[in-house]
């Protein structure tokens, strides 16, 4: 998430001082990223280093109020511009854990999947109902359709979440049946080994008696 970037479209639209940025910013996003005020002032600070803002004055109650720079203006058109960059993934905490699961001494992976799709569902279900309570209320201005940009995103992700989830169960089941049809076709072949006696145990079979010895044997018995 860039702050810097959402701060400088907040200082667009006028000088603002920091405690205002970080209301208006939580605004913007429905609070789904909180910050505080120190994180704010520490950006501003190296926005100001950078020449991207400068401080221009008080408000009526002391604040500092800071503007944005025509080179600030520049980057923030350039963060517009550009594609959020996906060739270095930020990390995922779900899809670590689920890697690591696989094969851990003691884990049911699918205990844990089980756990995680209650959650995401559960979320997705928060989602959808907070969405609807802010699509009744009226009227609907700026921040309240960027929150529910915010909100929509929020939305997809838990259901492809959710839809990964199962995916990952269905491969997950996939692998266990091959390892026991593997397992299984390796026990059946060492079984079949382990039964097969040397050629030096082979007993020599006797040769049959010849066919006319047959009718003389059945003739004994009296």
């Amino acid at each position: 998430m860039s702050i810097r970037h959402g701060l400088l479209a907040l200082l667009e639209r006028g000088p603002r001082y920091g405690s205002q940025l970080r209301t208006e910013f939580e605004s913007r996003t429905g609070s789904t990223w909180p910050l505080n005020v120190g994180q704010v002032y520490t950006t501003l600070n190296r926005l100001e280093r950078d020449g991207m803002v400068t401080q221009d004055g008080e408000d009526e109650a002391g604040r500092a109020l800071y503007v944005i720079t025509d080179q600030g203006r520049e980057e923030l058109r350039s963060w517009f511009r550009t594609p959020v960059d996906r060739t270095s993934p930020p990390r995922d905490e779900l899809a670590i854990k689920l890697a690591m699961a696989v094969g851990a001494p003691g884990v049911d992976i699918r205990e844990v999947i089980q756990s995680q799709r209650h959650h995401t569902i559960q979320a997705m279900q928060d989602y959808t109902r907070l969405k609807s309570q802010s699509v009744e209320s009226a009227p609907v201005g700026r921040d309240e359709v960027a929150w529910l940009l915010v909100l929509d995103q929020l939305i997809f992700q838990t259901e492809a979440e959710a839809r990964w989830l199962d995916h990952c169960e269905v491969r997950l089941i996939r692998l266990a049946m091959a390892q026991d049809k593997a397992a299984g076709s390796g026990a059946g072949a060492a079984t079949a080994a382990d039964a097969a006696p040397d050629d030096a145990s082979v007993p020599v079979p006797t040769p049959p008696e010849p066919a006319v010895t047959a009718p003389t044997r059945r003739g004994r018995r009296h």
